[in-house]
């Protein structure tokens, strides 16, 4: 591809192709995908349109050369490999729906490799990190006896801190010990919550979520002090502000803990593919990132076990 035609600017506003609409509503209706999700593949078929267009290529001939120069225009304008490996992504499904539907005869994306990229691994924390961090909060204010409720559950279940900050009431069955989770693409799972993480949450429900409360109704088992849910990004400030008072130094993010609870699990010989389903992974190769920082045993467990019981 010449210098002249990578250089070539891409038109303000795309020229739409029915075939994408058609694509974005199949396959929100046949896998339930999230609206990141959607608007990923909205995004990368958007600007794969532009391009043909320029070209006047039509997307019902594109071919496997058109897509690679393609790529090749988006490395030469700085793209990086993830970037690139979740475009090539979009594009495999795209006209797989395309050859599906008859609407064209081979599959431009067959051939085409994925670009190698090295998967950046979770941060996570000790599990004496851990437990300076779940005794951080002062657990005699109502609010701060929430905060610790919720660090148990997230420390004890791996949940996303969004699965955590949407939970209701009636999600937990506090005498069997387990919570029902509706995660990515409604898929639903059981997870055990751990003696623990079931003390806290009954001594919670039973005292401080009234208090918190104070007459007023919401499903939501955590609720903020005005009664309303708590926002992922509130809950992501609790969690910097309890880091700051148990001086952990190390960068944190809102999944810390649920790295820590996969980490851990796997340092305590847990299979792979359990902590797969509790985490509600659709692939193992995304729980396989973990084996890399739990990669020995620990030597001695001290009699403890994790989730902690």
């Amino acid at each position: 591809m010449s210098n002249e035609l990578a250089a070539t600017s891409l038109p303000t506003q795309p020229d739409t192709d029915p075939t994408v609409g058609r694509f974005l509503d199949a396959v929100w209706m046949e896998r339930g995908l999230s609206t990141n999700t959607l608007a990923a593949y909205r995004a990368d078929l958007t600007a794969l349109m532009r391009w043909l267009s320029l070209r006047q290529i039509p997307v019902l001939r594109t071919s496997r050369q058109d897509l690679q120069d393609f790529i090749a225009w988006r490395v030469a304008a700085g793209a990086r490999p993830r970037s690139t490996a979740r475009q090539l992504s979009s594009f495999r499904r795209f006209f797989r729906f395309l050859l599906r539907e008859g609407l064209i005869q081979e599959d431009p994306t067959a051939q085409i490799a994925m670009p190698k990229i090295g998967r950046s691994l979770p941060k996570s924390l000790s599990e004496e990190e851990v437990e300076a961090l779940l005794a951080a909060p002062v657990v005699r204010d109502p609010l701060g006896n929430r905060d610790r409720t919720m660090l148990e559950v997230l420390y004890a279940t791996g949940l996303r801190v969004s699965e955590l900050v949407n939970l209701h009431y009636a999600q937990i069955n506090l005498n069997q010990g387990v919570i029902r989770i509706i995660g990515k693409g409604n898929r639903e799972r059981l997870i055990p919550l751990g003696d623990e993480a079931v003390r806290w949450l009954t001594e919670f429900v039973r005292g401080a979520r009234d208090e918190i409360l104070l007459e007023r109704q919401t499903d939501y088992l955590f609720p903020t002090r005005r009664g309303d849910r708590m926002t992922r990004q509130a809950f992501w400030h609790i969690i910097k502000r309890y880091a700051r008072k148990a001086r952990i130094s190390k960068g944190l993010s809102p999944h810390t803990l649920r790295h820590a609870f996969a980490t851990h699990l796997l340092n305590h010989g847990a299979d792979l593919r359990v902590v797969q389903i509790l985490l509600g992974h659709s692939d193992l190769s995304t729980t396989q990132i973990y084996t890399h920082v739990a990669s020995e045993r620990m030597k001695d467990l001290h009699g403890r076990h994790h989730p902690r019981s």
